[in-house]
C-alpha cells in the first residue's frame, strides 16, 4: 500500500503561504488530495491482486470471428438454474500454468490501454495538477518576492505599533460620533418644547441605564526597542513596495498557471469521457495459442472493472468541479482590476487620508490578501501611511530626548538668549516644549518639522533658527509667535522655500534669510512682501540677487540696519536704497560692486558701512561720504584698493576704518587728519612705511599693521598716547623704538614674525602690558630684564 504522505512533496509549501490561497485553491486542493487518493487506491488494488481471468471459447468454428464472450451475457435466473449442462461445467483440458499464461497474454493484448493505466494516469494527472497550483510558491522569480511579502505581513500584523496606530484612530472616530450624538439629542430635546422636554428627559433617563458605553482601550505605550523595530519596519515596507511594484511576475505566473490548469482540465475531461466506457467486465481475447494451449479464443472477466469505473465516475465528477473551480478563478483574474488596490475603505475607517493605493505586483498580494482575512490589509496598510510613520518617528524621538537630555544642551548664544540647538534629528521632540525657559530655538537640518500647539508653553521665546528645516505652523501657533517672537534665521536652498508665515510675525525685529533665487528669478530678486513686519529693524539677506528687493522699501520707514550677502553675484540695482531714511547699518558684502555705490551717499543716518569682498579698485568717491554726517564705521577690507585718496581728510567724525586685505603699497599724510579715528586695520597689504603723520591721531586706540612689509615705524607714532592695541607682526621690522615706553595704556602688543634682535627693557613702562598680551617669540621674551618679566607675569 502506497501512503498519500509520500507524495506530500509535490505540494508542499510554508504554512505561512497560506494566507495567499483563496478558498477556491483550498478547495482545489482537497479536490486533489481526493483525486490523489483514487489513483493511489487504483493502483494498490491493480498491484496486488490478478488483474484479469480468461477461459477457452467452445463455440463453432464458424463463428469464431464473433465475440466469443456473447453467449456468456446475463440470462434469465430460471434458464441458469435449469441448464444442467452448465451446472456440470465443461472441461478444457489445460492446467494451471497454461491458464496464467492466457491471462497474461490476454492482459497485454486484448484489455484496453485506459482500463490498464487509468489508476496511473489518474496519479498523473492530479501530481500535474498540483505542481500547476504551488508552481508560484517554487519558482525562484516568485518565490523570492512571496516570501518577503509574508515575513514583512506576519511582522506588520504582530507589530505593537499597529495596534497603537489602530487604537488612537479608534479612540478619534469613538469620541467623535458620541459627541454628535450627545448633540443631536439636546437639539431634538430643545425643538420638542416645554411639553414634550421634561417626557423626553424622562426617556433619556429610562433609556441611559440599557446603554453600556465602552472606553475604548488604553493606548499601549511602545517601549524603545519595539518603537525601533517598528521603524525599520517602515523602511523594508518603502523598499518592498519600490521593488515589487516594478513589475507584474506573480500576476502573470497566476494567469498561467490557471490557464494551464484549465487546458489540461479540459484534454483529462475529454479522453475520460471518451475511454470510460472502455472499462468492461468481460473481455474477448483471440490469441493464437493452439499448438500450446488448443484454443485461439478466450472469454475473459476483468476482475476489477466494477470498482474501477465507479472510480473512474468519482474521479471524472471530481476534475468537473475543480475545472468549475478554475473556470472562476480565470474569470475573478480577467473581470476584476487585480493590478490596482485601492485603500479607499481603510482610509474611511481609519482616518489614514495618506495611504496610498499600489499597483502590480504588489496589488495582486493584496487582493489575495483579502480573501483570506481583509484584517491583515487594514494593519498592513498602517506601514504605508505617512502620517504612521511621523507618529511612530514622533514617539521614538520622545523617548530618545528626554526633558533631562534636552535641559543638558542649553547654552547662552552669541545674543546672550537661552539658546536649545538641535541638528539632524527625524523631527521635533515633544519633549521640547516642556522647557519654559529656553529663549531661542536653533533647528538645523530637521527634514519635518511641525510646531504643535504646545509651543505656547515658551513663553520666554524670543528667537527661531529654520538651518535647511522646512517647518509648518498651526493657526493657534502662529498667533503665539507673530506676538512674541523678535528674532528669526531661516536658511534653505532657495527662497521660495522659506515659509509664508514668516511674513506675518508683525512682532518679529530681526528677519534674517539665506538662500537662492532661481535663476530665472535672479534678475528680478521679487521677495514676499513685508508690510506686515511693522517692527522689523534688521533684515539680513543672503542670496544671489540682481537688484535690491523691491519689498525691502515696504520697512523703510523703521528698518535700521540692512545686510546684502550677494555670494559674488553682481547687484546693479541699488537706487531703492535712498529710500531707506532711518537706515543705520549698511553691509553689501560679495556683491560684486567696482565702486562705491551712490545712492549710499543719500542715507544720511548711516553710521555703518560695511563693503567687503567686493571688486573695488578706486575709492575717489570717499568726499561724498561728508553727506553721511553720522557714519563712524568705514569697512573696505577684502577688496583690490591700489590707494587711499587725499580727500580721505573730510572724514573727519570717522572712528573706525578697516582697510585690510587689499593692495596698498602707501598711506596718505592726510590720513593723520581724520581725528577721530580709534581704530585703524591695515593689515595684509604691501605697506613698506607709515606716515608720520599718523602720530596726529590722539584718539587712536586700536592699530593693526600686521602683515605688511614695514621695517621702521616713525617714533611719532608713539605719540598716541591712548593706543591699547598695536598688532605689527610679520613685517621686516629689526628694532623696536624704546619710545614705546610711553604707551602707558597699552595692553596688547604683537610682535612675532619680524627681525627683531631684542625687546627694549622699557616695555616694562607699559603698566597694561601682561605677558598674555604681549605676543613674541619665547627667546625674545626671555631676553627681557627679569625685573620687567616680573612685572608682567602679576596679574
Amino acid at each position: 500500500m502506497i501512503p498519500v504522505a509520500e507524495f506530500k512533496q509535490f505540494a508542499e509549501h510554508q504554512p505561512a503561504f497560506k494566507v495567499l490561497k483563496p478558498w477556491w485553491d483550498v478547495l482545489a486542493e482537497y479536490l486533489t488530495v481526493a483525486m490523489l487518493m483514487i489513483g493511489v487506491f487504483g493502483c494498490t488494488l491493480q498491484v496486488t491482486q490478478d488483474k484479469i481471468i480468461c477461459l477457452p471459447s467452445h463455440g463453432p468454428r464458424e463463428n469464431l470471428s464473433e465475440a466469443p464472450c456473447q453467449q456468456l451475457l446475463p440470462r434469465g435466473v430460471s434458464e441458469h438454474v435449469g441448464d444442467l449442462r452448465e451446472l456440470s461445467g465443461l472441461r478444457n483440458n489445460l492446467d494451471l500454468q497454461q491458464y496464467s499464461f492466457i491471462n497474461q497474454l490476454c492482459y497485454e493484448t486484448a484489455l484496453h490501454w485506459y482500463a490498464k493505466y487509468f489508476p496511473y494516469l489518474v496519479v498523473i494527472h492530479t501530481l500535474n495538477f498540483m505542481v500547476c497550483t504551488s508552481f508560484w510558491f517554487k519558482f525562484p522569480g516568485t518565490s523570492s518576492k512571496i516570501e518577503h511579502f509574508i515575513s514583512i505581513l506576519g511582522k506588520c500584523f504582530d507589530s505593537p505599533w499597529t495596534t497603537r496606530a489602530l487604537s488612537e484612530v479608534s479612540r478619534e472616530n469613538h469620541k467623535g460620533p458620541a459627541a454628535t450624538g450627545r448633540a443631536t439629542v439636546t437639539t431634538a430635546a430643545a425643538a420638542a418644547g416645554p411639553g414634550k422636554a421634561g417626557e423626553g428627559e424622562k426617556e433619556k433617563m429610562l433609556a441611559e441605564p440599557e446603554k453600556v458605553v465602552t472606553e475604548p482601550p488604553a493606548v499601549t505605550l511602545l517601549d524603545k526597542k519595539e518603537g525601533e523595530q517598528a521603524k525599520a519596519l517602515f523602511e523594508k515596507v518603502k523598499k518592498f513596495r519600490v521593488h515589487v511594484e516594478e513589475g507584474d511576475i506573480l500576476y502573470t505566473m497566476y494567469i498561467r498557471q490557471t490557464v494551464l490548469k484549465v487546458c489540461k482540465f479540459l484534454a483529462i475531461l475529454v479522453y475520460n469521457l471518451v475511454y470510460v466506457g472502455k472499462i468492461s467486465f468481460l473481455v474477448a481475447c483471440r490469441v493464437d495459442t493452439s499448438e500450446v494451449t488448443g484454443y485461439a479464443n478466450f472469454c475473459c472477466s476483468h476482475t476489477k472493472a466494477h470498482l474501477f469505473s465507479k472510480l473512474a465516475f468519482c474521479y471524472i465528477c471530481f476534475v468537473c468541479v475543480y475545472g468549475i473551480i478554475c473556470f472562476y478563478t480565470l474569470c475573478w483574474l480577467f473581470h476584476r482590476p487585480l493590478k490596482e488596490y485601492s485603500f479607499r475603505s481603510v482610509r474611511e475607517e481609519t482616518g489614514m487620508g495618506d495611504i496610498p493605493d499600489v499597483k502590480n505586483d504588489f496589488a495582486f498580494m493584496l487582493h489575495l490578501i483579502d480573501q483570506y482575512d481583509s484584517l491583515y490589509s487594514k494593519r498592513f496598510a498602517v506601514f504605508l501611511s505617512e502620517v504612521s510613520e511621523s507618529r511612530l518617528k514622533q514617539l521614538n524621538l520622545n523617548h530618545e530626548w528626554t526633558t533631562e537630555k534636552l535641559r543638558q544642551k542649553l547654552q547662552r548664544n552669541a545674543c546672550g538668549r537661552l539658546e536649545l540647538a538641535l541638528c539632524m534629528l527625524p523631527g521635533l521632540p515633544d519633549t521640547v516644549f516642556e522647557l519654559s525657559e529656553v529663549e531661542a530655538l536653533r533647528l538645523e537640518a530637521i527634514c519635518d518639522v511641525t510646531f504643535p500647539p504646545g509651543l505656547s508653553q515658551l513663553v520666554h521665546l524670543q528667537e527661531i533658527s529654520l538651518l535647511h528645516s522646512p517647518a509648518r505652523l498651526p493657526f493657534s501657533s502662529q498667533i503665539f509667535l507673530r506676538d512674541h517672537l523678535k528674532v528669526i534665521r531661516v536658511k534653505c536652498k532657495e527662497l521660495r522655500e522659506v515659509p509664508l508665515w514668516v511674513f506675518g510675525l508683525r512682532s518679529l525685529e530681526e528677519l534674517h534669510l539665506e538662500g537662492l533665487f532661481p535663476p530665472e528669478l535672479a534678475r528680478a530678486a521679487t521677495l514676499e512682501s513685508l508690510r506686515e513686519l511693522k517692527q522689523l529693524k534688521v533684515l539680513s539677506l543672503r542670496s544671489n540677487a540682481g537688484k535690491v528687493p523691491a519689498s525691502v522699501t515696504d520697512v523703510a520707514g523703521h528698518l535700521q540696519r540692512l545686510s546684502l550677502h550677494n555670494d559674488g553675484a553682481r547687484l546693479l540695482a541699488l537706487n531703492s536704497l535712498k529710500k531707506l531714511a532711518v537706515l543705520r547699518e549698511l553691509e553689501l558684502v560679495a556683491c560684486g560692486l567696482e565702486r562705491i555705490p551712490h545712492a549710499v551717499f543719500s542715507l544720511s543716518a548711516l553710521q555703518e558701512l560695511d563693503l567687503k569682498d567686493n571688486h573695488l579698485r578706486s575709492i575717489e568717491e570717499i568726499p561724498s561720504f561728508q553727506h553721511c554726517r553720522k557714519l563712524v564705521t568705514l569697512r573696505l577690507w577684502h577688496n583690490q584698493i591700489a590707494y587711499v585718496p587725499e580727500h580721505v581728510r573730510k572724514l573727519r567724525g570717522l572712528e573706525q576704518l578697516y582697510l585690510s586685505h587689499n593692495k596698498l603699497e602707501t598711506l596718505p599724510t592726510q590720513l593723520g587728519m581724520c581725528s577721530g579715528l580709534r581704530l585703524l586695520d591695515v593689515s595684509h597689504n604691501g605697506l613698506h612705511s607709515l606716515p608720520a603723520e599718523l602720530g596726529l591721531l590722539q584718539n587712536l586706540q586700536h592699530l593693526a599693521v600686521s602683515y605688511n612689509a614695514l621695517e621702521l615705524l616713525p617714533e611719532e607714532l608713539f605719540f598716541c598716547r591712548k593706543l591699547r592695541t598695536l598688532l605689527l607682526g610679520y613685517n621686516n621690522l629689526s628694532q623696536l623704538s624704546p619710545q614705546v615706553g610711553a604707551l602707558g595704556a597699552l595692553s596688547r602688543l604683537e610682535l612675532k614674525g619680524n627681525r627683531l634682535e631684542a625687546l627694549p627693557e622699557e616695555l616694562g613702562n607699559c603698566g597694561g602690558l601682561k605677558k598674555s598680551g604681549l605676543l613674541v617669540e619665547d627667546t625674545l621674551y626671555e631676553g627681557l630684564p627679569a625685573e620687567v618679566r616680573d612685572r608682567m607675569e602679576v596679574e
